[in-house]
């Protein structure tokens, strides 16, 4: 499975880059502006919130990109629509966001637990939007916990998953406490789509520890027979695999006691705004980027196709 952007460097010379937005400026929306700004395949052309005195506005101007505190309207109000918006405000405002946004056929990347799009964990669907043109995230959790999740359910008969996530109080913003019961929802819907383990559960815990806790996940599951050193291989595998676009993403446990495994993960935060114990946002904003830029390449080889024509 290819989870980087398709292309080569030359490619990159000539693509013309996938015009994007981002809709939310709170600690989530200004990582992903750093990480667009970084991308050569994302031309970063309005960034939108509701405070026009909020840090997210202030950071994308330094970059010199234009902003607004006019939401979802400047978004609409733009002359050419957007190759890809992000929507990195709350559950509840992407169903609006997405209702207005749909005709415009742009590629929308959801990092809210909305559950309105097609569901990706880069590793386990790959990153395109088969049907439809809303791709939901899911989770920080469920980005963390659902590549492990769907490994041991695909080797092993797995009869239960308890996916317990924690997150530092300080980069728990105000979306994601709204969130906290669309949050467990639509985790635990995922995990059990994407490991076909009907009895799971979902838990949040929102740290107040100082100083702050770096992001973890433990992958509890109930698995006869396990074998340690088939369970660690698995494991092991996948997270390689998920390190490819978030290198912070580490297992550091594995452990078989009876037929219970525990599989303990962390992840730290490689962001030029971010703190490292911000893993949390930093690996679902690392899936929304890869999502963009391998939408972008698709962009590019078919421009490139049109004009040898």
């Amino acid at each position: 499975m290819t989870l980087t952007a398709d292309v080569t460097d030359a490619d990159v010379r000539v693509v013309e880059p996938a015009t994007v937005a981002v809709i939310g400026t709170g600690a989530i929306g200004q990582d992903l502006i750093s990480k667009i700004h970084r991308s050569p395949l994302l031309d970063c052309r309005l960034v939108a919130g509701r405070n026009p005195a909020s840090a997210g506005l202030r950071h994308a101007e330094r970059f010199g990109y234009p902003v607004t505190a006019d939401g979802i309207d400047a978004v609409l109000a733009a002359g050419d629509a957007f190759d890809v918006v992000f929507d990195a405000t709350n559950a509840a405002s992407h169903l609006r966001h997405w209702s207005l946004l749909e005709p415009l056929g742009t590629l929308v990347v959801d990092l809210t637990p909305s559950r309105v799009g097609r569901m990706v964990v880069p590793t386990v669907t790959g990153v395109e939007a088969t049907t439809g043109r809303n791709i939901n995230l899911i989770s920080c959790g469920g980005q963390a916990s659902i590549p492990v999740a769907h490994a041991l359910a695909a080797r092993f008969p797995v009869s239960y998953v308890e996916v317990v996530s924690t997150v530092a109080s300080d980069v728990a913003g105000r979306g994601t406490r709204l969130n906290l019961d669309e949050y467990v929802a639509t985790t635990r819907h995922a995990i059990t789509t994407f490991s076909g383990v009907p009895d799971v559960k979902a838990i949040l815990n929102i740290s107040p520890a100082v100083p702050p806790a770096t992001f973890r996940t433990a992958v509890h599951a109930r698995i006869p027979g396990a074998d340690v050193a088939a369970v660690r291989a698995a494991v092991d595998g996948v997270a390689e695999q998920v390190r490819s676009f978030a290198p912070g993403y580490a297992v550091t446990a594995c452990t078989v006691v009876d037929d219970r495994v525990t599989v303990a993960l962390q992840v730290t935060a490689h962001s030029d705004v971010l703190p490292p114990y911000a893993g949390n946002l930093d690996i679902i904003n690392s899936a929304a980027i890869l999502v963009a830029e391998q939408h972008a390449a698709r962009l590019g080889r078919t421009a490139r196709t049109e004009a040898a024509r």
